[in-house]
């Protein structure tokens, strides 16, 4: 099987799970794992048949897709602010509007000259976001953590591969005295768990049928379940002046903002995502 022809036989097998533009993105996504080739070299070598392990690749990954796997679990491999980070089951994949928070982060960081400043991000999962600021801020001191051993071992794995050095802890955010020993931050961020177990039901089966629970939902009620502990710890971890950054449910923007406020931060801010959801928030200690 040439690559060209492997290029249409992903297209054709997972037609009936996926619209045309969106089976040929996961298509080339696929074929460059599995050739290592860009998309442009794929068209000049169109012709070069597929290896034996490769075609055996192929197929593994098509069985996989077939059961509604996510493409970036499929390749061990997902995108975020211009760095490649591993990615499985362990972890979420890293998703577009996780990089308008890190850039309100870093733009503020670097407009107002405080790279130098200590960042927390709690429930790192990837580490995405702690290695993304680390890296557009190298002089930050940057920690991070989470309650999951496996996404600590991601985490930990991306920032060594991309040359980040960031420090990751086993905490759970949900007890008081695991916190009791984390040092103080200029910067806390967190992108905690915010689905509602009733929404499940709208949600697409790539992501609940494989995405970690854990760092998805929270309970029915208590959607804010995370906020507010975190809003808690912010008040005893941060610095005074320091800043409080969260991604939020679109639909709990303002019960977030009247969290913050009766927790004592001031200016909660809330801003829109690029498709005009409410989707993260900033407040002062």
């Amino acid at each position: 099987m040439t690559i060209q022809a492997a290029f249409a036989y992903i297209i054709h097998t997972i037609s009936p799970l996926y619209d045309n533009r969106e089976a040929a993105n996961i298509a080339h996504i696929v074929m460059e794992h599995i050739t290592g080739m860009s998309r442009l070299d794929r068209v000049v070598y169109k012709d070069r048949p597929l290896e034996a392990p490769q075609q055996q690749q192929l197929e593994t990954a098509l069985q996989a897709l077939l059961r509604k796997e996510p493409v970036q679990y499929v390749t061990g491999s997902s995108w975020f602010y211009g760095l490649e980070f591993t990615v499985s089951p362990d972890v979420l994949i890293p998703r577009p509007e996780t990089e308008e928070l890190v850039s309100w982060i870093v733009e503020e960081l670097q407009t107002a000259g405080r790279e130098t400043a200590h960042v927390l991000d709690i429930g790192t999962g990837s580490g995405c976001i702690p290695i993304a600021i680390k890296k557009e801020c190298p002089s930050a001191t940057v920690w991070a953590i989470d309650v999951s051993v496996g996404a600590l071992e991601i985490a930990a794995l991306n920032a060594s591969k991309l040359q980040q050095a960031v420090h990751f802890e086993k905490v759970n955010i949900l007890e008081e005295t695991a916190v009791e020993n984390l040092p103080l931050f200029d910067v806390i961020v967190s992108n905690p768990p915010y689905i509602r177990q009733e929404e499940q039901a709208d949600m697409q089966q790539q992501v609940w049928g494989f995405e970690p629970a854990l760092a998805l939902f929270v309970p029915d009620q208590d959607p804010l379940l995370f906020y507010r502990h975190i809003g808690a710890l912010a008040q005893h971890k941060l610095q005074a002046g320091g800043t409080l950054y969260f991604e939020i449910n679109e639909a709990y923007g303002q019960e977030v903002i009247t969290l913050l406020t009766a927790q004592g931060f001031r200016e909660p801010t809330l801003r829109k995502d690029i498709f005009g959801k409410d989707r993260m928030v900033k407040a002062f200690r």
